[in-house]
């Protein structure tokens, strides 16, 4: 708005005075100020105020008093004496009128007969007709915008254009919008004046005299506003307007310029405000166009971002007067303000490089912050705006990047920013002499980095980046690069892969070729404590990706002694590159770089190494404060999945002829696997992934170390209780030695109170804390047999060893096999080793025969037995997957040009393992149920008390619980023990003891078709158990078909065998009709049809065998008559014969007899049950 030059605005100090209502202040403005602000001070003193007050009674009297010397006084005060209640109805009846004619300037109410201009009549015409004027032209100005549908308009009107008239307009336009307030809106007011000229001028006074309307018509302006205003007119006058309010009352140009980024309005604005903002206190680290643009360009509002981009882009086009023009100005001088004064940009020499203050003076240090947020406005405005740098900027953009900082963490932080633009933008080097310019500056970055990274006491200096860089150049990671580049800059910045050429050349061939990196990276230092905490580009990213591309392999450079020192160096929480690092470490040791040169591999970490880390012997205090948890969970996830990958990479090493060495048992035994994977268990949140990864190696290699019951177990040992417990453990209770707890055990059972009392006491420390008393219990657990020894004693162990299990489970399971040994191995002194409880997991029942009927004990091994089992599978595994493939690799070389020698098969060997496992689960389910059957002395103690209360039933129960586990667990275990079968005596408490014995229904119609008697015998007899314990649909189908095979083999086995067959089996058909009555009539024929086989076979040998099967015929035809009514006389009496006679009678007749007995009891139950 030029056309508003020359007139006088209101100052600051004057708005702030009306604001304020300062009358000091006002009296000290001068006439001319004073003149602008008396249509506000005329109505401020002569209508009645709502302010009662003393004081303001006497600010009224010094308003008056400064009003009396004003002349102009007199014309607003008759301005004033208008009935304006006439003039607004007037007004809206004109506006009806032009409404109803379609806006068309035709006849007026407000005036009427305009004989001159609008200019000339203003001038002759009184107060009221001089209201009518203004009103009548103000009106049609807002009219014709409200019907503009926003395309801008310039109106030509004298009343606002005429200078001499100038300030008895405004006057009156003050008069008006004060008095019509309903009429004349003050923000549709403001929007009326930017289409006349000087309505800067006008818009400022009316706002003004109206101090309070200050925000309501910056905020109506900024939100009618266009998007981009340095495009057109409308735009560019509403800016001007914005910007002179502002300048009138400053204070509020920050709340202004936040209004417009909240709309998305007058892009042009918020930079010209920033421009002209001048703050109090000056911050000497970042201007505020600097902070305001950037914040705009680098903030998270993607919307704001799109808007003052676009405004960037196209105000590339405009003249130099533009808004964007004006920015890059200042930007330009707040940027060669801080530059170094000796700087060019010529070549320096090799003098210059020796002697960094002749022609190189570093940048300063107060400015490198503001140097480093000016470098990432410029990128910012160049990646994400799309500025186009003249010549001059990129110049000294290239000086400012080139220039070097002090050795600060914020110097540091500069010259990664500066790396990262040269990389992000390689077009601002485009003369050979810029060229020698960076790359001597490359070239002092390597130099002083050590020095940098030492001086500046931060652990991520930018010579990991030069190194990381370089090393993706190598390999051709461009993406990678840009990666990095956005990520240090903060920004996402459109980076074409092209445009790196250069820089790749410059790279790889003058500065970092690759066998430098590799050299350097190895001595580069490791980072001391390194964890998620330490940000930015340290050497372990360098090392990942040279080892991910194997340039290491590659040019022969040993890398294991910088991985085993940064693994030492390391805390919580962990870095998130330390997991990656050992995956490329382990693939880099097992797979070749090529397969010309297999040799070509990086050596694995020694054992001797990997022991240190774990020893914690009482006199290695210091080492064991030197590595920490993390090491040490590190060291471990290093172990396994280096054993993991070396069986999975089996058949490519062996069609190398290469066999990486394993780690060897003995080392996997001194390493607390599960006491570590229990710490980390408390350090999910600090640890990332490592422990899920952990626990996945430790499912696949050490399945007995994640037992179900482990984990439940692990719960009672370390939830809330326990830990309750713990706490009223005071530091002064008495502490018990091992030697103490050792004595106790040898005076049993005299000592058993002492005993109970450590005991107890030992039960309130934590598993670790119970480690050091591992040996102590262990060894004196076969004097815990003794039969004297309390109960309580023996469960408050077994409470103890189960604790202890949560944290050292391998090394306490050989410490108690090789304790529960039996007294004569243990003279022998045979001491079982890991190894050999894996091979043969059934060494863990070959213990002390009392074991067996001591239940607290029996759990301990039970617990054992079951975790060694998974251990052999696992052992087998591995062992075969080891051996397999080079052993074929080996037979195919030995067999080459030898026809008839074919291969084994590998199927043989698998089939051969599974076998072995089969065996193995299979015996120890045997013996398992063998120790279910009770002893002699058992049976005689039990024929003289039915008591529940035993340690046999204990123990039954103990098994039975193992077993059921067993067979979910591998339903072809259950299959693979009954088909071998186990004493009959055993099927009612195999039966009722083990829930998921009923998948024995699915084959036990198999187990009939086999043709061994004793196993068709035993599944009748299984089967009849499961019938009375499982009454099913399938149950029943079993059974018809039992029935069925029954009635088949009577017609084909021979005599002798019929006798073998179905004396053990008829007294099964009473269960089945007891579960099944329908069976009734199957079970009766087939019973006739026995009975009459054999009277036909005895029929000269006995004569009372027809009145038998008259008998027989009359219990199938009539059972309910058998019994009579009053109370169990049978009509037919049943002959009583002792057993002297049955075992010396006929076998045919001892199976009548049983037939019988079989029908009798079949119509007792029956009844029994009605």
């Amino acid at each position: 708005m030029a056309d508003s030059t020359g007139l006088q605005f209101v100052s600051p100090y004057a708005f702030e005075a009306m604001q304020k209502v300062d009358v000091v202040r006002l009296a000290a403005l001068s006439d001319p100020e004073l003149r602008l602000l008396l249509p506000c001070l005329v109505r401020m003193a002569l209508c009645a105020p709502a302010d009662q007050s003393q004081a303001w009674a006497q600010d009224k009297k010094l308003i008056l008093r400064l009003l009396s010397g004003v002349e102009a006084v007199n014309s607003i005060v008759a301005l004033l004496s208008v009935d304006f209640h006439a003039l607004e109805q007037d007004a809206r009846k004109e506006q009806q009128l032009r409404h109803k004619a379609g806006g068309s300037n035709g006849e007026s109410i407000l005036v009427s007969q305009l004989q001159h201009g609008l200019t000339l009549e203003f001038e002759h015409s009184d107060p009221l007709r001089r209201l009518r004027l203004t009103l009548s032209e103000l009106l049609a100005i807002m009219n014709k915008v409200a019907d503009s549908n926003g395309e801008f308009f310039l109106k030509s009107s004298e009343l606002f254009e005429s200078p001499v008239y100038l300030e008895e307009v405004a006057d009156v336009l003050c008069i008006l919008q004060a008095e019509l307030p309903s009429l004349l809106p003050i923000v549709d007011v403001a929007e009326a004046l930017l289409h006349v000229r000087n309505g800067d001028w006008f818009l400022c006074l009316l706002v003004a005299n109206v101090p309070d309307s200050f925000n309501e018509v910056c905020r109506g302006l900024i939100k009618n506003g266009e998007r981009q205003d340095e495009e057109s007119v409308s735009g560019r006058r509403r800016t001007e307007a914005l910007r002179q309010l502002c300048q009138m009352n400053p204070s509020q140009a920050l709340n202004i310029r936040a209004m417009v980024v909240e709309e998305c309005h007058l892009p042009g604005l918020g930079v010209a405000l920033t421009l002209d903002y001048k703050p109090d206190t000056a911050d000497e680290a970042v201007s505020p166009l600097v902070s305001y643009v950037s914040g705009l360009l680098l903030g998270t509002n993607g919307k704001v971002r799109t808007w003052f981009s676009m405004f960037i882009r196209n105000g590339q086009q405009r003249e130099s007067s533009s808004v964007l023009w004006q920015m890059r100005r200042q930007l330009l001088l707040e940027l060669v303000a801080i530059l170094p004064r000796s700087r060019s940009t010529h070549g320096p020499n090799d003098s210059d490089m020796e002697d960094v203050g002749s022609g190189y003076s570093g940048l300063r240090e107060e400015y490198v912050v503001k140097a480093s947020a000016l470098l990432r406005l410029y990128c910012a405005l160049m990646g994400i705006a799309g500025l186009r740098p003249t010549d001059e900027e990129a110049e000294q953009l290239l000086q400012l990047m080139t220039s070097r900082p002090p050795a600060t963490p914020a110097g540091v932080r500069f010259v990664s920013l500066s790396f990262c633009k040269l990389l992000a933008f390689p077009n601002l080097v485009s003369t050979p002499e810029q060229e020698q310019l960076m790359v001597m500056w490359l070239s002092w970055m390597i130099k002083e980095e050590e020095y940098f990274e030492s001086a500046a006491g931060v652990s991520a200096s930018f010579g990991e980046m030069l190194l990381l860089v370089a090393m993706y150049f190598h390999s051709n990671q461009l993406s990678s690069i840009i990666e990095l580049v956005c990520s240090t800059l903060g920004m996402k910045i459109a980076i074409k892969p092209s445009s790196l050429s250069k820089m790749k050349t410059i790279f790889t061939q003058e500065i970092f070729t690759e066998q430098v990196v590799t050299a350097h990276a190895v001595r580069v230092a490791v980072t001391n404590n390194l964890s998620a905490n330490i940000t930015g580009f340290l050497p372990i990213h360098c090392i990942y990706q040279l080892l991910r591309s194997r340039a290491f392999t590659k040019h022969k450079v040993s890398i294991k002694d910088w991985i085993y020192r940064q693994l030492c160096e390391t805390t919580t929480p962990i870095h998130t590159q330390l997991i990656p690092l050992i995956d490329a470490y382990i693939n880099s040791i097992l797979t070749p770089a090529s397969k010309a040169n297999p040799e070509a591999t990086n050596q694995p970490v020694t054992e001797q190494e990997i022991l240190n880390v774990f020893q914690s012997s009482a006199g290695e205090k210091s080492r064991r404060a030197r590595y920490t948890i993390t090491t040490q969970l590190l060291i471990l996830y290093y172990i396994l999945s280096y054993e993991e990958n070396l069986l999975a990479s089996t058949k490519q090493l062996a069609l190398m002829q290469k066999k990486p060495k394993s780690y060897s048992a003995a080392l996997m035994d001194q390493i607390p696997i599960k006491y570590l994977v229990t710490q980390a268990l408390g350090l999910q949140q600090e640890l990332g992934g490592l422990h899920s990864a952990l626990l996945r190696l430790l499912a696949t290699n050490y399945p007995h170390l994640c037992l179900v019951e482990d984990w439940m177990c692990e719960e009672e040992v370390t939830g809330t209780l326990p830990l309750l417990r713990r706490m009223m453990l005071t530091s002064n209770t008495c502490r018990y030695t091992q030697s103490q707890l050792h004595q106790a055990f040898q005076k049993l059972p005299s000592s058993s109170p002492r005993l109970m009392r450590i005991l107890e006491h030992l039960t309130l420390l934590s598993p670790g804390d119970l480690i050091p008393y591992a040996d102590a219990l262990t060894a004196s657990m076969a004097l815990l047999l003794e039969p004297a020894v309390p109960r309580r004693i023996l469960q408050t162990l077994n409470k103890l060893w189960m604790g202890l299990n949560t944290v050292m489970p391998r090394r306490l399971w050989v410490m108690t096999v090789n304790a529960l040994q039996p007294s004569a191995k243990l003279l022998r002194q045979q001491r079982y080793s890991q190894n050999d409880l894996m091979v043969d997991p059934l060494i863990v029942l070959r213990c002390d025969k009392r074991v067996y009927r001591c239940p607290p004990l029996m759990d301990i091994v039970l617990h054992m037995l079951n975790g060694y089992l998974l251990a052999s599978k696992a052992y087998l595994h591995c062992h075969l997957k080891e051996t397999a493939d080079f052993d074929r690799q080996s037979q195919t070389v030995s067999n080459l040009g030898l026809p008839g020698q074919p291969d084994t098969p590998e199927v043989t060997r698998e089939e051969l393992k599974n076998a072995l496992l089969a065996a193995q689960d299979s015996a120890a389910v045997q013996i398992l149920l063998e120790v279910c059957l009770p002893t002699c002395e058992e049976q005689q103690l039990g024929a003289n008390t039915e008591s529940l209360l035993s340690d046999l039933r204990e123990v039954q129960c103990l098994i039975c619980c193992m077993l059921h586990q067993m067979f979910i667990a591998d339903p072809n275990i259950a299959k693979l023990v009954h088909f071998q079968g186990y004493p009959q005596a055993l099927l009612p408490l195999t039966v009722a003891g083990i829930p998921s014995i009923h998948i024995c229904l699915d084959f036990i119609p198999e187990l009939l078709a086999q043709p061994q008697l004793e196993k068709q015998i035993f599944a009748i007899q299984l089967l009849s158990y499961l019938c009375t314990q499982y009454a099913l649909p399938k149950s029943l189908s079993v059974a018809r078909l039992a029935i069925s095979v029954m009635g088949t083999l009577l017609t084909v086995l021979t005599h002798a065998k019929r006798f073998s067959f179905f004396m053990p089996t008829l007294p099964c058909l009473v269960a089945f009709c007891q579960a099944f009555p329908p069976l009734y009539d199957d079970v009766a024929a087939l019973l006739v049809q026995v009975g009459q086989v054999c009277a036909s076979d005895v029929a000269t040998k006995a004569r009372d065998i027809d009145p038998l099967i008259a008998r027989l015929q009359y219990l199938k035809e009539k059972p309910q008559e058998v019994l009579s009514p009053g109370g169990g006389s049978s009509k037919l009496s049943l002959p009583q014969r002792t057993a002297e006679e049955l075992v010396g009678a006929d076998p045919d007749v001892q199976l009548c007899y049983r037939v019988e007995a079989t029908f009798m009891d079949i119509i007792s139950s029956s009844l029994h049950g009605l």
